[in-house]
C-alpha cells in the first residue's frame, strides 16, 4: 500500500519521495538511447494487427534513421514535429527520434476535426508531421497555410511521403543523441488538454525524470499493452517505459477491441495493461472476458475518468490476484497524481498521492482545508512546468505562483490520506477520454433558426463516459422536434464525441439560477427526471 504523510500545519498530504537511478543531467532521449544499446537482441515491440516484430536493435536503428532525416531537414531543438496517428509499427521510432534530437513532438488525437487540427498546429507550427494515411487529407487541409512535409504511417495515399521512404535515410557512424541546451527542464513533448476553457491547449511535458515510473520495478520480463496513443500522457508514459526498462510492447493500430486484448494477454503473457476508463468498461462487458486467461497480469491500470464499481468487480473476479488500480491526475502535472491500491478498503477513492506528489484541498479563497472537507483538489510535484505552449494567460489560470496545479475537481482527502473526487468544478466533459466542452455543442445548436437557447450537459455512460445531451428552448410559435436538434448537430459536427449521444429534450424554459444563467446541474436533473418518468 502506498504511504502518505500529512502536514497538519500546512494541510498538505505527500506521497513517498522518489529518486532517479539515472544521472540527473541526462535527457529522456539519452537514457533510452543508452538502454537500447545495452539490450539489442530483446524484443521491443510486437504489432498484433500489422504482424510485425522489432528487436530493440531494429527499433533503435529505425529511430536513428528518422532522427537523421529530421537532422537533414535542419530540424533542431527549437523546432516541433507534429504527430497524429494510431499504434502503427513505426510510431515508436518517430517518438524516439524526437527524443534523440531534443525536438519536441506535438501529438494530436486522430479524431480531432480539421478546424481543431488547424488551430493547434497553427500554435506550434511544425515543419514535419507524421500521420496515418486515413487522416492525410484532413491534416493537409488543416495545415495548408504552413510549409510542412507530411509523412504517412499506413494506408499511404498516392503521392505522399511514406514512413518506409524515411527509413532508407543513412545514419552517420558516430550518431549520438543531442545534449539538451536547457537541461531536463526542456520540453520533451506537447500533448493536448482542454485546460480551463473549451479550446484544447498545447500542454508542454518536460524531460524531468519524474516521468519515468521507476518505483514499479519494471524490467525486461514485462510485456505491456496500452490503448492510449501518444497524444495521451498515459501513452507517452508507456512509450518511455518500454524504452527505459526494455519491456516488450504489444501494439494494435485498430480501434480498441476487448476480445483482441483478451486473446493477446493469453498469447503474449502480457503482464502490464493500461486502459482508459471507457475501454475498461468495454473490457468488463466483453463476452470474451468470461473465458479469458488473465493469469499473466501483474498490473492492470486504468484512468481518465471514473469507472463503475460493478465493472471493476466484474474484472477483479477474473483476475488471479488483486492488480486492478485506478490512476488519477491530469496532463498538466506531467505525471500521475494518485493511485488507488486499496479497492476493498476504499473502492470509491482515486487513491493516495503517488511518489513525489503533494496534494492539498482549497476553498474558494485559496485556503488549505483539512481532512474530509470538500474543496478544489490541487497537485504539486516540485518540478518546473513550462505551461501551455505560447499561452501564459491560460497557464496562470491552472498553475498558481507556488506551482500548484489546480485540477478543477471538487473533492476531499480523508483521514487516511485517500483522495475522493465528488464532481467537476468546471464544465469539461470526457467522451471515451477525449475532452470537450458543452459550449462547443451549444454554439452549434444556437445556429438553428427555431432555437431560442440551449443547455448541454453530460449524461454518464459506463462505456463512453460523458454523453452530451441537450435541453432546448424553441422560439415562440416555432416548430421544433428533439430529433431535429440531434440530426442538426450530427450534420454540422463530424467528431463522434461532440454528438448529442445522450439525446435532446424540447423544454419551455431552462432552469435558471439567481443570475438568470442556466443552472447546468438543475437542467440536467430535469432532463433525467423527464425520461425516468416517461
Amino acid at each position: 500500500m502506498s504511504e502518505v504523510n500529512y502536514d497538519e500545519n500546512l494541510k498538505i498530504w505527500s506521497g513517498r519521495e522518489t529518486r532517479s537511478s539515472f544521472s540527473p543531467d541526462l535527457s529522456i532521449g539519452e537514457i533510452i538511447f543508452r538502454e537500447m544499446e545495452c539490450h539489442p537482441k530483446l524484443i521491443a515491440q510486437i504489432s498484433i494487427t500489422e504482424d510485425t516484430v522489432l528487436t530493440r536493435e531494429e527499433l533503435h536503428m529505425n529511430a536513428m534513421r528518422v532522427a537523421s532525416y529530421m537532422r537533414d531537414m535542419g530540424l533542431g531543438q527549437d523546432d516541433i514535429v507534429g504527430v497524429m496517428g494510431r499504434h502503427t509499427t513505426h510510431l515508436s521510432a518517430v517518438a524516439y527520434a524526437c527524443f534523440f534530437n531534443g525536438t519536441p513532438f506535438h501529438a494530436l488525437h486522430n479524431a480531432y476535426e480539421e478546424s481543431c487540427i488547424s488551430k493547434l498546429f497553427g500554435i506550434t507550427k511544425p515543419r514535419l508531421i507524421f500521420c496515418d494515411g486515413d487522416e492525410y487529407e484532413k491534416v493537409q487541409a488543416a495545415t495548408k497555410d504552413l510549409q510542412v512535409t507530411i509523412v504517412t504511417m499506413r494506408n499511404h495515399p498516392v503521392g505522399s511521403v511514406r514512413i518506409q521512404d524515411i527509413l532508407t535515410t543513412s545514419v552517420k557512424q558516430n550518431f549520438q543523441p543531442v545534449r539538451l541546451k536547457d537541461g531536463t527542464d526542456q520540453t520533451l513533448a506537447i500533448l493536448s488538454s482542454s485546460g480551463t476553457s473549451g479550446f484544447p491547449k498545447a500542454v508542454t511535458i518536460s524531460n524531468s525524470h519524474k516521468i519515468i515510473v521507476e518505483y514499479m520495478g519494471l524490467n525486461s520480463s514485462i510485456v505491456q499493452y496500452t490503448s492510449s496513443t501518444l497524444d495521451w500522457l498515459s501513452g507517452l508514459l508507456m512509450a518511455i517505459s518500454t524504452g527505459v526498462f526494455s519491456t516488450t510492447s504489444i501494439i494494435a493500430d485498430c480501434d480498441f477491441d476487448p476480445g483482441l486484448l483478451c486473446r493477446a494477454i493469453a498469447k503474449y503473457k502480457i503482464s502490464l495493461v493500461l486502459l482508459s476508463s471507457s475501454y475498461l468498461a468495454m473490457f468488463a462487458n466483453s463476452p470474451e472476458l468470461q473465458s479469458a486467461d488473465l493469469s499473466s497480469l501483474k498490473y492492470l491500470f486504468y484512468g481518465g475518468s471514473s469507472s463503475s464499481l460493478e465493472a471493476q468487480r466484474r474484472i477483479r473476479s477474473h483476475l488471479s490476484h488483486d492488480c486492478l488500480h485506478f490512476c488519477y491526475g491530469l496532463t498538466e502535472l506531467n505525471s500521475a497524481g494518485s493511485v488507488n491500491l486499496n479497492f476493498d478498503g476504499k473502492p470509491n477513492s482515486v487513491g493516495r498521492p503517488a511518489r513525489g506528489i503533494k496534494v492539498k484541498v482549497i476553498d474558494e479563497q485559496g485556503g488549505a482545508l483539512g481532512p474530509n472537507v470538500q474543496g478544489e483538489i490541487c497537485f504539486n510535484n516540485d518540478q518546473k512546468w513550462s505551461g501551455y505552449y505560447q499561452d501564459p494567460d491560460e497557464s496562470r489560470k491552472i498553475q498558481d505562483s507556488e506551482n500548484w496545479i489546480h485540477t478543477g475537481d471538487l473533492g476531499y482527502v480523508d483521514e487516511d490520506g485517500y483522495i475522493f473526487v465528488i464532481d467537476r468544478l468546471k464544465d469539461m466533459l470526457k467522451f471515451q477520454n477525449i475532452m470537450y466542452y458543452p459550449s462547443e455543442i451549444e454554439n452549434v445548436i444556437a445556429e438553428m433558426p427555431n432555437v431560442l437557447e440551449a443547455c448541454v450537459f453530460g449524461i454518464w455512460d459506463p462505456v463512453n463516459g460523458d454523453e452530451a445531451a441537450a435541453s432546448v428552448v424553441k422560439k415562440p410559435g416555432a416548430q421544433l422536434e428533439a430529433q431535429e436538434v440531434v440530426d442538426y448537430v450530427r450534420k454540422r459536427t463530424t467528431a463522434k464525441f461532440k454528438q448529442l449521444n445522450g439525446g435532446a429534450l424540447i423544454v419551455d424554459e431552462l432552469v435558471g439560477s439567481g443570475n438568470r444563467k442556466a443552472n447546468r446541474a438543475a437542467v440536467k436533473k430535469h432532463f433525467i427526471n423527464h425520461f425516468n418518468n416517461n
